[in-house]
């Protein structure tokens, strides 16, 4: 019984700080994944909370998982991971079943799962987590007293620290499609001979003589030929059902276009040189001092370097232009959905350089480089 509690302890910790600790890497990503269960639960009223209740689970998952493993607090410990886990349990039950969110985030964007994975998961966690719980007052520190609150509170500075840092700095490691190195139109390609998606479609017939019912696929339907049966007829609508999932580019829901609707993806894209391309999702609530310093770096770049300078915000031209007329932008104005901006860089505003294509460099407006910088680290290369 000792080696059991100790093998679920350890897989217990070990998940749960790998759990929290690749979300707090996003957190921002993460709170959109929250605010997408707000909206099933119609609890829209924490949308505005989605941030901080992000990095506080995030953190929460980290710290159970270290105190279980250092033995410390272990009834209250027991509790809140059998607390945590039942929560979690309900929400990736629901989403399943019901169908609604269909990525948990469990892993955030490293290891994306399905909601019955993650109901899987979380019943296996379940039982692992109802062996400590049963067996929590056995469980003893390994450290005294003070030297184990002392590391409680250094994983305390370190759990909230780390989603502080990657809010305000970018994520340590950037899983999404967007990354540094990643080619934007290749990733944006299905390749020649890509299976695409299997579907099943499903009849519904009918005998117009002695009113007879069948349901069959369309393989039954044409394998039988009763389809040359005019006694038989297809009442309603077909169903149709995904069986297998075929290829799905890492990027398929971008597309920038100018005021007028022309799209303009490809050619800002596939730019062969130099380009620098500004993400504001929302103007509304951008940082207008970073707007300012990026403003300056790119008339700086424009006119040394002659970089094409774009901004790309999901707001209406009409928003877009007088944000534009009133911090004097030089960029050019691009829009695109709000959705692939925000994947795009966890910043509003964020810039990424370009060069044919693929990511060269990411900054969000905290870690805006200098203009010298730029120009030493990439400019001065070519």
């Amino acid at each position: 019984m000792k080696a059991l509690v100790w093998f679920c302890r350890i897989a217990v910790g070990l998940l749960f700080i790998f759990s929290g600790l690749i979300k707090a890497n996003d957190p921002l990503g993460f709170s959109y994944k929250l605010q997408e269960y707000f909206e099933v639960f119609h609890m829209m009223f924490l949308n505005p909370l989605a941030l901080t209740i992000a990095i506080t689970l995030c953190a929460i998952e980290m710290l159970l998982g270290f105190a279980l493993l250092i033995g410390t607090h272990a009834v209250k410990v027991a509790w809140g991971l059998l607390l945590l886990i039942i929560f979690f349990g309900f929400l990736t039950f629901y989403s399943a079943f019901f169908k609604v969110v269909q990525t948990c985030g469990c892993f955030g964007d490293a290891i994306p799962l399905t909601p019955w994975q993650s109901f899987s998961k979380d019943m296996v966690l379940l039982a692992l987590v109802l062996v400590i719980f049963m067996k929590r007052r056995t469980i003893m520190p390994l450290f005294s007293p003070s030297v184990g609150n002392s590391l409680f509170l250094g994983a305390v500075v370190f759990s909230f620290g780390f989603g502080l840092y990657t809010y305000n700095f970018l994520p340590v490691i950037d899983f999404l499609p967007y990354k540094v190195g990643a080619n934007l139109p290749d990733e944006m390609k299905t390749p020649p001979g890509a299976m695409p998606d299997e579907f099943e479609i499903t009849y519904q017939l009918k005998n117009k003589t002695n009113n007879a019912t069948k349901v069959m696929t369309d393989k039954e339907y044409m394998k039988s030929g009763i389809w040359k049966d005019s006694n038989w007829e297809v009442v309603g609508e077909p169903q149709s059902r995904l069986v297998k999932k075929g290829f799905e580019p890492k990027i398929r829901d971008l597309a920038i276009q100018d005021a007028s609707g022309t799209n303009y993806t490809q050619e800002l894209l596939s730019n062969p040189f130099y380009n620098l391309i500004i993400v504001a999702y929302d103007l509304g609530h951008t940082d207008e001092q970073a707007i300012g310093r990026i403003n300056a770096l790119a008339a700086n770049l424009t006119d040394n370097y002659n970089i094409r300078t774009v901004l790309v915000t999901s707001n209406s031209p009409a928003d877009a232009t007088a944000f534009a007329k009133k911090h004097h932008l030089i960029s050019e104005i691009y829009y695109a959905d709000g959705v692939p901006l925000k994947t795009i860089v966890r910043s509003n505003p964020g810039v990424l350089l370009m060069k044919g294509g693929t990511v060269v460099a990411k900054w969000h407006y905290h870690s805006l480089p200098k203009y010298d910088d730029v120009v030493k680290t990439y400019l001065r290369q070519q």
